[in-house]
């Protein structure tokens, strides 16, 4: 089996509560909103969207892929960390065992958050990952998580 970990940090002007509950905690009904052109829903497929639970994201038509299954490692509304193992789904191409994400969003000092999100792949046999398909892997997680944010920069109410 392969192995490639990568460490990726965002910054971003929102508080780490806010940023925490609207992009994890409520992802199932914020998200499918915000980003109706690419994604149709996000469902809790076993528990409550704790930790130990499995939730499905779909995808429109059309789109490279069709759905991906997730489970919920841990989630921790106080330390502002979320663990989560992808295990089925078109993003795990033939020679990819699972992907593990550790995200873990921390205070700045200006008030916002810092966002530190690790990537591990598991492959399988010599099977090397390209490196062109992770940066664009990252780009969307990134692009999601900007939308999140000019949402949440829009509406100073929401999930306070």
């Amino acid at each position: 089996m392969g192995f490639a970990s990568f460490t990726d940090e965002y910054t971003s002007p929102i508080a780490p509560s806010r940023l925490f509950k609207a992009s994890i905690v409520d992802s199932h009904n914020l998200i499918p909103k915000l980003l109706p052109q690419g994604i149709k829903s996000i469902e809790h497929i076993q528990g409550d969207g704790g930790a130990g639970s499995i939730k499905q994201i779909n995808f429109i038509d059309g789109r490279t892929f069709n759905s991906v299954k997730y489970h919920i490692d841990e989630l921790s509304e106080d330390k502002y960390t979320y663990n989560y193992t992808l295990l089925e789904g078109d993003a795990l191409v033939e020679n990819l065992e699972k992907i593990t994400y550790e995200v873990k969003f921390e205070s700045s000092p200006s008030g916002g958050t810092i966002s530190k999100v690790t990537s591990k792949y598991y492959t399988k046999g010599e099977f090397m990952l390209k490196e062109e398909d992770i940066k664009a892997g990252k780009e969307k997680v990134l692009s999601m998580y900007k939308v999140v944010e000019a949402y949440l920069i829009q509406n100073p109410d929401a999930y306070v």
